[in-house]
């Protein structure tokens, strides 16, 4: 090759170059990085204690379902569409498994205690609502959208956020 030639075609080179680049060095990364296995991180995530009021202000303490119940948080408002259209499933998640010890406790984020009781009397919530009126707990769960669901088994771990199938992953709980 010659200068002329080298100068002329530099950014062609570079381009070239820098696409080589571009599907050899992810390989090689990929190669020597650990694999992370999500499930042991997930079923080893302790979930935060918490203690709210429900609707008919009595306190619920997470850490009280330790050693006795799996709990299903849900994160939600009363403004949320998404939140309304959840409810059915939630309602057949509570017929379905309630009596086998399943709890599911809505949380409901930074509203009055009044208009949380309307919602609840209208939609007929079989399941026990808490008001999380400053926002810390969901908070503490670093909820970013709603409804956001936490699944908890029996021990206080985290068994997933956002389940994929969350009545297979309660399924597979309630045989523990």
């Amino acid at each position: 090759m010659s200068v002329t030639y080298l100068r002329e075609n530099v950014s062609r080179i570079i381009t070239v170059v820098l696409i080589a680049c571009c599907f050899t060095l992810p390989g090689v990364a990929a190669a020597n990085s650990k694999q992370l296995d999500i499930t042991k991180l997930t079923n080893e995530i302790k979930a935060p204690d918490f203690v709210l009021t429900d609707l008919k202000g009595q306190q619920f303490r997470l850490s009280d379902r330790k050693g006795k119940n799996p709990v299903l948080i849900v994160f939600s408002a009363t403004w949320c569409t998404y939140c309304v259209k959840e409810i059915p499933n939630l309602k057949s998640l509570h017929a379905a498994y309630a009596k086998q010890g399943l709890e599911i406790v809505n949380i409901d984020i930074q509203e009055s205690k009044e208009k949380v009781d309307k919602f609840a009397a209208k939609h007929d919530l079989p399941y026990r609502t808490l008001l999380d009126l400053d926002g810390a707990v969901s908070g503490v769960y670093q909820v970013r959208g709603i409804p956001t669901t936490v699944l908890i088994d029996k021990n206080g771990l985290i068994v997933c956020r956002q389940c994929r199938n969350l009545e297979a992953m309660i399924k597979s709980i309630m045989k523990k």
